[in-house]
């Protein structure tokens, strides 16, 4: 059992529901990763989901670092570049703590 993976698919069809359109997942660079890129609209979405089992130390929606906020920018400068996107994107977290699920929409 991958418990991350299974975060990432459950905020996928959280998502999903909430009507954004699924675009691909666990997009990987040598320098970073992309959890979900998804569609909201014209709007490109760069999603990090974290998951916890607790609220301790903040919970999910502060495990989120200065540097990987940095990786992640990168990561998505490189796939809208190599796909040759031009379209406005934005950044959001999905923090899920014992089944509870938190979108920050333009979290960084």
């Amino acid at each position: 059992m991958n418990i991350g993976k299974d975060a990432e698919n459950q905020a996928r069809k959280y998502l999903e529901q909430q009507g954004l359109k699924f675009v691909t997942q666990n997009v990987r660079y040598s320098f970073g990763e992309l959890d979900l890129i998804m569609r909201d609209g014209k709007q490109w979405v760069f999603v990090e989901v974290k998951f916890r089992s607790g609220n301790k130390f903040g919970g999910a929606l502060h495990a989120l670092s200065q540097a990987q906020m940095q990786r992640i920018r990168q990561a998505a400068a490189c796939y809208l570049q190599q796909h040759k996107i031009d379209a406005p994107c934005r950044f959001d977290l999905v923090g899920i703590n014992q089944q509870q699920i938190d979108w920050v929409r333009g979290a960084f």
